[in-house]
């Protein structure tokens, strides 16, 4: 398992999060930033062999390339990282939170972030989408997470490779279908948001009930 994961906007809450699980579970990780300098500071700061680059030489130095950036950078982020990730996976965790109303669904005219980041990037590129529903402060802990990952991708392999990423992170990771599909992930971060401030939940998620039977692959 040598492959290199890198994480776009890898010093936000999200990005350190996921870097710093991922990186105690014996991955390699390069993290990205638009300041070079911030990057590696994070990247000192979680060691574990764990480098800090600008988002374009992450990108290009990752086999699997995370972006982890608000929905008000996603195009200028995706713009500065499409030369270096032709043929890779990319898992956009983007959530297309417009504030200040930030409990209202407002998905773009394309119907979901993570297929408006596809058309940008085009079909040459393994695009999966996962992450929209978990809360960064608790991925920042060493605690047991109640809440799924739905991995949303038409590239079925791609999505089995990030639900093993989420399963090292100490989380379930379930395969949630097409990349459409991932407007309902979307959608819902509004939701939970709206839960957490009306019944003052501390990040809450969702789970699946039932007996889930491993898919075959």
């Amino acid at each position: 398992m040598n492959e290199t994961i890198a994480i776009v906007g890898g010093t936000g809450h999200l990005g350190a999060a996921i870097a710093r699980r991922l990186a105690r579970a014996g991955r390699k990780i390069a993290i990205g930033s638009r300041a070079v300098e911030r990057a590696q500071k994070v990247a000192d700061d979680l060691g574990f062999g764990v480098t800090g680059a600008s988002n374009a030489d992450a990108a290009a130095a990752g086999d699997i390339v995370l972006v982890t950036v608000p929905f008000a950078s996603q195009e200028a982020t995706f713009a500065e990282i499409a030369p270096h990730v032709a043929g890779k996976i990319v898992v956009d965790t983007t959530v297309p939170l417009m504030p200040p109303k930030v409990m209202r669904v407002q998905l773009p005219p394309e119907g979901s972030a993570a297929v408006r980041a596809q058309r940008w990037l085009g079909d040459g590129v393994r695009m999966v989408s996962a992450f929209h529903n978990v809360a960064a402060h608790k991925l920042a802990t060493d605690e047991k997470i109640e809440c799924d990952v739905f991995v949303f991708g038409d590239d079925k392999a791609a999505r089995v490779k990030v639900v093993e990423l989420v399963r090292q992170l100490g989380l379930r990771g379930l395969h949630g279908g097409a990349l459409a599909n991932s407007a309902a992930a979307e959608a819902l971060t509004s939701i939970l948001i709206f839960i957490n401030k009306t019944y003052g939940v501390d990040g809450a998620g969702i789970q699946i009930t039932g007996t889930l039977i491993e898919p075959s692959v």
